[in-house]
């Protein structure tokens, strides 16, 4: 064996994650609309990267639920199932109502420091107006909170149903008037976990989730006539 053999490509890494990112927005954007094909030459010159970076992306998105790969045709923008995402946003309130719980009960003031800077963060981030942005930002506040939750298997569950509602999320973003609520109800469950009152934030919690759920069924519903 060579000393080249495990040598990392690190350009080619970092162009293929550049890649990745740049797609993952652009779905998450509506740049492209759910079921359009994704055609591998135009995204190369689109994306000025080889067809085999395009190849990896397209892989990638497929596993997170961006892409689904349709038989005859190839690649395309992968569309939301009703059915599947009742459940996982069922889920969802579930799981993230116990951490807000548990947070409230146990979290210390440390960690009730790092939590409202996420939130602080978070409302930047809704100010940008960005999808991706107020995603990064929302993801952080709940790692944060579950951390704080010593619920660490749950987490681990969560984001896993979150990559499979990426898009359902981004659209809620995209509503109009969401971002008011979505604050508001951010704010009520940093004020219960923050009052010690574990009954309030386990409601604010799952009410917040009930919420986005609602519009993006509405959104989807509407999508689908």
């Amino acid at each position: 064996m060579s000393d080249d053999t495990l040598r990392i490509d690190r350009s080619a890494k970092t162009l293929r994650t550049l890649a990745l990112e740049r797609m993952r927005e652009a779905i998450m954007d509506f740049h492209f609309q759910p079921g359009e094909r994704l055609v591998e030459r135009p995204l190369c010159d689109q994306l000025g990267v080889s067809r085999s970076v395009v190849r990896e992306v397209l892989r990638q998105l497929e596993a997170e639920g961006l892409v689904q790969m349709i038989p005859g045709h190839g690649p395309a923008v992968a569309k939301p199932d009703l059915g599947r995402t009742d459940e996982i946003y069922e889920l969802r309130a579930l799981l993230e109502g116990i951490a807000a719980r548990a947070c409230a009960m146990s979290a210390t003031n440390a960690q009730l420091a790092l939590l409202d800077s996420a939130l602080a963060n978070l409302v930047e981030a809704w100010a940008s107006g960005k999808p991706a942005e107020v995603m990064r930002a929302t993801t952080k506040f709940y790692e944060v909170l579950f951390e704080a939750a010593d619920k660490r298997v749950a987490w681990e569950i969560v984001i896993g149903l979150n990559v499979r509602i990426n898009q359902l999320r981004s659209m809620t973003i995209l509503s109009a008037n969401r971002r008011g609520p979505a604050i508001a109800e951010m704010t009520e469950i940093m004020d219960a976990v923050r009052s010690r009152k574990p009954d309030e934030a386990e409601a604010a919690a799952r009410r917040h989730v009930e919420s986005a759920w609602q519009i993006a069924r509405d959104r989807l519903r509407l999508d689908l006539l």
